[in-house]
């Protein structure tokens, strides 16, 4: 993990049982549930929740991927690390990595987010106020 990034956002999850294969490991569904509780987080921490309360104008996932890098194994915890990588006209990207008990990364994710009218069924421009708003959480400027 490149230490020299900025994670703004962490989210400490406990492994269960359940989540586990055949194989004995954490099956790899389970980490992209992982990810998007990293993401629905992101979003309650970032407060998108005001535009979509009120005019239902809000993210939207528009894609996702996954590289693993090394299982997860019952009984843990892990820590999902997210930070905006980037800002465009309509869309944002998310960076997570989940990291094991040992501090090791053990999977890394990105995520396009479009922002979203649900009322007219399209995505819109960004609007500054929601930019301001991970500005401010990622401290830096996009």
């Amino acid at each position: 993990m490149d230490k020299e990034l900025h994670f703004p956002v962490k989210l400490n999850l406990r492994l269960d049982w359940s989540e586990m294969d055949m194989f004995g490991h954490i099956n790899n569904v389970m980490y992209a549930k992982y990810v998007q509780a990293s993401r629905v987080n992101y979003w309650e921490v970032a407060k998108f929740d005001g535009d979509y309360r009120t005019k239902k104008i809000g993210p939207l996932l528009l894609s996702t991927s996954i590289r693993f890098i090394k299982p997860l194994f019952y009984p843990g915890n892990i820590t999902v690390q997210v930070r905006v990588e980037y800002i465009k006209n309509t869309s944002f990207g998310l960076h997570h990595y989940i990291i094991n008990d040992k501090g090791e990364v053990v999977a890394e994710a990105q995520d396009v987010i479009v922002l979203f009218d649900y009322n007219k069924n399209e995505k819109v421009i960004i609007p500054d106020s929601i930019r301001q708003l991970i500005e401010h959480l990622e401290k830096k400027k996009f």
